[in-house]
């Protein structure tokens, strides 16, 4: 495989929280174009800061993906692609973005998609490594190999697993669990014939992207109907992830936790509530971790603006009932002391520069 920045080995006092202030979009008012709240992963991370769950220097820095890790999936036909700022326009449907020169699109647009994909490949090694891990960003699950659409202009999910599959000894089955409320058509599209990939998939059939051709690549399908709420879609998901996870036991489980089924979302025309999301979330990570799969989650859809303190409630959420867990490689752990001085010897080492 080529040479990578991604895969590095963060200390164990670093949570496996990736995440980079470079993933947020803003730029002359034009974020607020689209219905996508921009600056959501900044705010996530400021809610789990506030809650004193992470700090700065105990997350990990993500890096952004470089045309040679980009092409492990992409074609250079794409990437090449993406130089036309009105290509840009139309995959993040934010028609201004036509009219900027493309140095502007690369630096305030594509780069900080590139460095959620970077954030997402680098979370999948730290899931192995550590039993879970979570990309603030990330999720980008219309997006295949060669087309990108529906915000999504890199193959994050595609990218983690094929890395995983190239690079990491033991890992060669994995479980897609698809839950924002759009069809996966991306890694469906990238994974059409690839008996090592299952991907389950719940999502409103009357939306975007409506791919009949993806859909054959879905194991699992959860097709849903305008309004469903939280007793049916809970069931729902609860049955399908055991049944997924019963018929066939993955290495690795990318869970696409998007939040646009929310009630009143403009986009996903599913009506679940925030303690719905939050408990959906329980479900899954219950489901791995008592199975002791590995599960990595990217937080995709979600494009309203009480989102952000959703996914940070339910990361506290997954915290509290011990379904996540900051692993201390050392005997102290517990004693304040040794973790202060732990913290302090992790300062400079999650960053990694």
């Amino acid at each position: 495989p080529h040479r990578t920045e991604l895969y590095v080995d963060p200390p164990s006092a670093c949570w496996p929280i990736v995440y980079s202030p470079d993933y947020n979009i803003t730029f002359v008012g034009l974020e607020k174009l689209h219905p996508f709240d921009a600056g959501k992963w900044g705010k996530v991370i400021n809610f789990l800061k506030e809650e004193k769950l992470i700090a700065d220097d105990l997350i990990v820095q993500a890096r952004e993906a470089t045309d040679e890790d980009l092409l492990v999936v992409h074609t250079r036909r794409y990437l090449n692609k993406l130089k036309w700022s009105f290509v840009v326009a139309t995959i993040t449907e934010i028609p201004p973005v036509a009219f900027l020169p493309n140095f502007l699109v690369q630096r305030k647009v594509l780069k900080p998609l590139r460095t959620q994909t970077g954030g997402t490949i680098m979370a999948g090694k730290l899931a192995v490594d550590r039993g879970w891990a979570i990309n603030v960003g990330g999720g980008f699950h219309h997006c295949s190999s060669d087309k990108g659409g529906g915000f999504c202009a890199y193959a994050d999910i595609t990218l983690a697993i094929k890395f995983l599959f190239e690079r990491v000894p033991g890992v060669s089955k994995a479980t897609i669990i698809d839950l924002d409320a759009h069809q996966g058509n991306g890694h469906e599209r990238d994974f059409m014939d690839d008996h090592r990939v299952y991907i389950m998939d719940a999502y409103n059939r009357h939306i975007y992207p409506g791919d009949g051709f993806a859909k054959r690549a879905i194991k699992r399908k959860v097709e849903l109907e305008w309004g469903t709420e939280d007793t049916e879609y809970l069931q729902k998901v609860h049955t399908h992830v055991e049944g997924a996870l019963n018929e066939l036991k993955p290495d690795i489980i990318v869970y696409n936790a998007g939040t646009d089924i929310l009630d009143g979302d403009p986009l996903g025309g599913l009506a679940i509530s925030p303690q719905g999301i939050v408990k959906r979330d329980e479900v899954v990570f219950k489901a791995a971790r008592s199975r002791r799969i590995p599960i990595l989650m990217v937080t995709s859809g979600g494009y309203q603006k009480r989102t952000a303190r959703i996914i940070a409630d339910s990361i506290l959420n997954l915290h509290n009932l011990g379904l996540i867990d900051k692993e201390l490689a050392t005997s102290g752990a517990g004693n304040p002391k040794v973790e202060q001085m732990i913290r302090d010897s992790a300062k400079d080492l999650c960053n990694l520069s």
